[in-house]
């Protein structure tokens, strides 16, 4: 009774001891999401277990055997699994503790060959075996997190026993006869249970095996041709081992991971297609602004272009709009004086191109500059102009204005945008007095590269205003 007593103290200060490491094992148990197929090494597979029960030969289907009496008494337990996948584990088991049964009192169990009668017996056991443990119901369909797990388990291994029995030799009463003998056998255990998650770490453990034991004479008393079994029921705590981080892979919900997977993946995707939308939005907006300076250029190009009289002088420079068709006019738009010409042939005086007429025109092309995207001129370039337009009235010479640019843009906007230029060359030059009819402006968009247009200072060398003077 003593020993008994002993061995209920280690149990409890080994249950005291669990609770400590429950104390300090997180609810969560690691994180609550592990990436589907992310193999054994994300959770923890290796559990240890501890339990207190009762052995019997008479409980459930305890054994075959005379002593219907069952005096009850404490067993114990080691238990080491490795889960290897969600529903199955490999276990190494110890059991130990001590079987006792009796008669009822005045009554003897006699033996058929020897005549001996028998009035109790004792047997201590230890007891080793791997079992598979197939758990039934791992995965919880009704909530995201297992909290009942339901299991059974079969295995092989060894039990050593010494079974003691008490009663009378043959006929020899009162004579006492007591033996005891130690055996060895194969047994195979078999049983189920029930486990309760207290955390991802820590769950209680309730079950009941029978021990069946390739062997006669469990209680000392051979009961050929029946083999001896035992039954254990008991209850214990089992925790994890391993990292804090994982998860233990018995309670985990491979179904809510999953789930887990198709929504973080459906958030992501979500906000892929708002940024892209946001993106095309402001794409929208962008291109909106930018036709709207387009129409805003088109319309002051066509203020500073338009001829109302077609008299060759834009209106914005025409100082005498109305002129009738066919009038000449001078520079202002002004009709020019009509003089009698005299009979006899006038004098002409033929002027040569030289090569200070040419360089001016050449530092004219040089200096000339237009606005972004605009036929405007930009201010610093009329003086290079005022020279040609004064070389122009003093020699009466022709000149061709060809405008270019680079591929930059449609081709209808280029060609219209290097014909606007060179017309807004000829008007200027027209203000300052020369003559419109000596002046052909022509716009030949992207067509005739002077230079590459894939770098930034090919296409520079691409916009530009050729002089022609002859």
């Amino acid at each position: 009774m003593k020993t008994n007593l002993k061995k209920a103290a280690l149990l409890v200060t080994g249950l005291l001891l669990g609770g400590s490491v429950l104390a300090q094992t997180s609810d969560g148990g690691g994180s609550e999401y592990v990436k589907p197929f992310s193999g054994s090494g994300a959770y923890n597979t290796w559990s240890i277990g501890v339990n207190a029960g009762a052995p019997s030969l008479i409980l459930a289907t305890g054994g075959h055997n005379g002593f219907d009496h069952w005096t009850p008494t404490l067993g114990y337990g080691l238990s080491v699994r490795d889960q290897l996948v969600h529903s199955f584990g490999l276990q190494l088991d110890y059991n130990g503790g001590m079987v006792k049964g009796t008669v009822p009192t005045g009554v003897a169990f006699i033996t058929s060959n020897q005549g001996n009668r028998y009035t109790g017996f004792s047997t201590k056991f230890n007891q080793f075996s791997l079992s598979g443990v197939l758990n039934v119901a791992t995965v919880d369909y009704l909530r995201r997190k297992n909290a009942v797990q339901f299991y059974l388990n079969g295995g092989f291994g060894l039990i050593y026993y010494t079974p003691t029995y008490y009663g009378y030799a043959g006929d020899a009463f009162p004579a006492t006869l007591v033996s005891s003998f130690n055996s060895s056998q194969l047994v195979m255990p078999v049983g189920a249970g029930v486990k309760f998650k207290v955390s991802d770490g820590v769950a209680i453990n309730l079950g009941y095996n029978e021990n069946f034991i390739d062997a006669y004479s469990f209680d000392g008393v051979p009961q050929y041709p029946k083999t001896s079994h035992y039954s254990y029921a008991y209850g214990g705590v089992e925790f994890a081992l391993g990292s804090k981080s994982k998860r233990s892979l018995q309670w985990a919900n491979p179904i809510a991971s999953i789930q887990n997977e198709y929504l973080t993946e459906e958030q992501r995707l979500q906000a892929q297609l708002d940024a892209q939308k946001a993106l095309n939005d402001k794409l929208r907006n962008d291109l909106n602004n930018t036709q709207n300076a387009l129409n805003g250029m088109n319309a002051n190009w066509a203020k500073y272009t338009a001829d109302s009289d077609n008299d060759g002088v834009a209106d914005f420079f025409d100082k005498c709009p109305g002129t009738p068709a066919g009038v000449k006019v001078d520079g202002a738009g002004c009709p020019l004086p009509i003089t009698v010409i005299p009979e006899q042939k006038p004098d002409i005086k033929v002027y040569n191109i030289t090569e200070e007429d040419r360089k001016i025109v050449k530092e004219a092309i040089k200096n000339l500059e237009f606005d972004f995207n605009k036929a405007t001129i930009r201010p610093h370039s009329f003086p290079s102009l005022d020279r040609v337009a004064q070389l122009l009235v003093d020699k009466n010479f022709s000149l061709k204005l060809a405008g270019h640019t680079d591929n930059v843009g449609s081709d209808s906007y280029n060609l219209k945008l290097s014909k606007d230029r060179a017309e807004s060359v000829k008007a200027y030059l027209v203000s300052k007095g020369a003559n419109p009819s000596r002046i052909e402006a022509t716009g030949y968009g992207e067509t005739q590269p002077i230079a590459t247009n894939k770098t930034a200072k090919g296409r520079q060398m691409n916009r530009r205003v050729e002089f022609t003077l002859f």
